[in-house]
């Protein structure tokens, strides 16, 4: 990225008395520093929208929807915004408690009797909070493989397996990101109100804010004209490196994980929601609020401590001194100021909304692809202005540290599937016969592996259609080939009993730097012969 100096042009601009209140220009050339980055990291769209003292000072669209249709993004076009929703779903909830039919520290089992996890203590005591921070002993991402990439399964249902999902600490022990409980929490929202989650924010938040763009569900978002479409890298040796090629938006649908992260939104949508964040419930029209104030400081009210790992010297200057994780929002500061944020990510798209409260602004940054360094660097670059601190090129930084860290792990992964000088890791183990068969996780499901041809294969029912073959590596090691590029590759490992019959399957990623949505090494797989 070019070195910049991005100026404020209008912060001492003032007008007569008692006018509307002065408030800051975006960074001074922005657009161009915007489509500069496009072209430079090869990224096909991007949408932006900032807010500022109860104004909208830029919702705009840059480069186009998709590779393959190049129409030109603009300030309608919806992204998908990946966890950033799960602010939309605490907002659900807010709504709910000020309409006296929860509370945040009720037990969930009180409204959801079904609702059950590994351990029956943490069963009783888990609250409609505990859905919330991230706190609950399950392991990082644990359980996201029962919607990614798609999935056949009910909220309901996928909420009834997590009782076999075990769990990676003590409950309330410390943090790990989850997905699987603010499913819940959309589950929630229909328990008590007998509308769906999809149903009620459409009403009770979209159609409120005046959002008549924004979508709420996969179906809603693939049947938008002005939608922006995911890319991604998959022929290089990891995911990330190759080129960026437009993905299938129908291998991706998974209506069950909408609360967690199945919300797509313009930027001149997004303004609206900013404003009224911002406004701790006050909706930007008027005097009417979306929620009180009382839960707008419960839902920014830190919970959990996040760990902070050590940043390398030339990232140094954004880390935090502390992380905290609330309802919905990341607190944390940011070089001195209290910033309220979250990312999202779905593949082949990423997004942030940020906010500095004390300064009174907000910022949506969403692109069509996986380059995070033009998200998380426009993101830093527009706090560094507006908290006139001095430009620090983060994008530039970020991507540097990006293509670092994918040649190491391609190198990691080159190293682990080099051919062995061991003979007898030559080939399977068994005929492949002796791997067929189905196989069953308590809480995933079951898979079929078959033999096609001279090869193996193996089906994943729940996530319609998915299969992968299966190529070996050794001895009772295979690889997976999906046949849908977007998912991670997997070693697969078939164990044998003393009796040389396959009794179980483990699985783990192949890349090093897997995003932990695939969680495959929480998988463990029993011949279904065996358990009946």
């Amino acid at each position: 990225m070019p070195n910049i100096r991005f100026t404020a042009v209008a912060a001492a601009v003032c007008h007569l008395a008692l006018a509307a209140p002065v408030f800051s220009a975006p960074p001074e050339n922005f657009p161009a520093r915007v489509n500069s980055l496009l072209d430079d990291l090869g990224v096909p769209g991007a949408t932006v929208a900032i807010v500022e003292k109860g104004e909208v000072t830029l919702a705009k669209g840059f480069g186009v929807r998709s590779l393959e249709a190049p129409e030109a993004v603009n300030a309608e076009t919806i992204f998908a915004t990946g966890s950033t929703g799960k602010a939309f779903t605490t907002a659900a909830l807010a709504i709910l408690v000020d309409r006296g039919l929860i509370k945040w520290d009720d037990r969930v089992i009180d409204h959801m009797p079904d609702f059950r996890m590994w351990d029956a203590w943490v069963t009783r005591e888990m609250t409609v909070r505990d859905l919330l921070v991230h706190r609950s002993g399950l392991g990082l991402g644990a359980g996201d493989l029962l919607f990614v990439p798609r999935s056949d399964l009910s909220r309901k249902e996928t909420m009834r397996r997590l009782r076999h999902i075990k769990p990676a600490t003590s409950f309330r022990s410390g943090y790990a990101y989850d997905n699987v409980l603010y499913m819940v929490a959309g589950q929630l929202v229909e328990e008590v109100t007998g509308d769906t989650w999809e149903v009620f924010v459409q009403e009770n938040i979209f159609d409120v804010l005046g959002m008549k763009s924004s979508t709420v569900s996969d179906q809603a978002l693939i049947a938008s004209e002005n939608r922006a479409r995911p890319h991604a890298r998959l022929n290089g040796p990891i995911r990330g490196m190759g080129d960026q090629v437009p993905l299938d938006e129908t291998m991706a649908i998974a209506p069950n994980a909408a609360p967690a992260g199945g919300l797509a939104i313009s930027a001149n949508d997004m303004t609206q929601w900013l404003l009224t964040q911002l406004g701790k419930g006050k909706m930007p029209a008027g005097e009417d609020r979306l929620f009180s104030e009382a839960q707008s400081a419960q839902m920014w009210l830190p919970a959990v401590l996040q760990p902070i790992s050590p940043a390398p010297a030339n990232l140094a200057a954004a880390q935090p001194m502390f992380r905290t994780y609330a309802l919905g929002w990341t607190v944390q500061d940011y070089r001195g100021a209290k910033l309220v944020w979250h990312g999202g990510a779905v593949f082949g798209s990423l997004a942030v909304v940020a906010l500095l409260p004390d300064q009174d602004v907000g910022f949506y940054v969403a692109v069509n692809s996986e380059e995070g360094e033009m998200v998380r660097g426009l993101l830093y670059e527009l706090l560094d202005h507006y908290l006139d601190l001095p430009m620090e090129n983060w994008p530039e930084k970020l991507h540097d540290f990006k293509v670092a860290r994918q040649a190491a792990a391609a190198d990691m992964v080159a190293a682990q599937l080099a051919p062995t000088s061991d003979a007898s890791g030559s080939g399977p183990l068994l005929p492949l016969a002796g791997y067929v068969g189905e196989y069953n996780d308590p809480w995933y499901g079951t898979i079929s592996v078959r033999e096609e041809g001279d090869a193996l294969e193996v089906d994943f029912p729940h996530s319609l259609g998915l299969s992968a073959k299966l190529e070996h590596v050794r001895y009772n090691t295979f690889i997976t080939h999906f046949n849908d590029p977007g998912m991670e590759p997997a070693y697969l490992t078939f164990s044998l009993d003393a009796e040389g019959r396959v009794d179980r399957i483990t699985a783990k990623a192949v890349s090093p730097i897997a995003d932990f949505s695939f969680d495959y090494h929480d998988l463990l797989f029993t011949p279904v012969a065996a358990a009946n």
